[in-house]
């Protein structure tokens, strides 16, 4: 894969973005993982991300609000969403309200994987990403 993304990993168990950390790493991309959705939120604002994973139910933020954080910065930014509360409520609302996939713990890595691929190939017929530069809408 020639496209090196930025991934953005918010769970609150840390055992989960451990596990996607090195997994992403082997295939080549960088990613940054959070256990406190505070602390990803503020590096947000600091850093443009391509792809944010995140868990849905995570005390008092939780993934919809972080995803609502990620478009006011960014529309082009795919967020996935995980959980292990897994509803089709939940997953209609994520995904009406943007989200690029809703994928249901416990997971396949290799179910990852595909769901990175789908977005970096959105992401590659996009326009190329504009560091710096929000996105209002």
């Amino acid at each position: 894969m020639s496209y090196q993304c930025d991934i953005l990993i918010v769970d609150d168990e840390p055992i989960v973005g451990e596990r996607l950390k090195a997994f992403i790493k082997k295939d080549g991309h960088r990613s940054e993982t959070f256990v406190d959705p505070s602390a990803a939120l503020k590096r947000l604002e600091e850093k443009d991300f391509d792809i944010v994973i995140s868990d849905i139910r995570m005390g008092e933020i939780d993934g919809i609000q972080v995803m609502q954080k990620v478009f006011q910065k960014s529309r082009r930014t795919k967020v996935i969403m995980i959980t292990g509360y897994a509803t089709l409520e939940l997953a209609r609302e994520s995904l009406t309200k943007g989200a690029f996939d809703f994928i249901a713990k416990p997971f396949k890595l290799k179910e990852i994987r595909r769901t990175i691929e789908k977005a970096v190939e959105s992401l590659e017929k996009s326009e190329p990403r504009k560091t710096g530069e929000a996105v209002v809408g």
